[in-house]
């Protein structure tokens, strides 16, 4: 069989996904998630008396455990695959790659299989993440003037 034939063989096979199902559900169940997030900066501010800035960290705290136990429950996945990347933003998307690394080697013990393989998926993301900050703040310097 030549490539040609079997690539149309592929392609007619490939289920189709429809762009616009999806980008509308990711708008409104990140919308939905932005939302809920607010409403929790609103009540941490107002429950502990502190400012918004302060009950942000309570926010990304709180999604970071939601994100983890769902993982956890083996939910997280399964909600990924029905609100497609409206649930990976950086926050919930780099708690479930810790958690799921975690996870999958713990049998291996604390050091040699949590601790060594934990930041396996999460790795590319800190290193890339200080890379760009440290450009772009170059960049902002040359351009701010100091």
């Amino acid at each position: 069989m030549d490539k040609k034939r079997y690539k149309k063989i592929v392609d007619k096979n490939t289920p189709k996904e429809n762009w616009i199902k999806n980008g509308l559900i990711s708008f409104f169940v990140g919308g939905t998630l932005g939302a809920v997030s607010e409403l929790l900066l609103e009540c941490y501010s107002l429950i502990f008396d502190m400012p918004r800035k302060e009950a942000g960290v309570l926010v990304i705290l709180t999604l970071i455990v939601i994100a983890s136990v769902l993982t956890a429950l083996g939910v997280f996945d399964f909600l990924v695959n029905k609100v497609k990347a409206a649930l990976i933003i950086p926050i919930t998307g780099f708690a479930h790659s810790m958690t799921s690394a975690a996870l999958e080697y713990r049998k291996e013990g604390l050091v040699l299989g949590i601790g060594a393989n934990i930041f396996k998926l999460a790795g590319t993301v800190i290193l890339y993440g200080v890379v760009a900050v440290y450009f772009f703040g170059i960049i902002r310097l040359i351009i701010m003037g100091g």
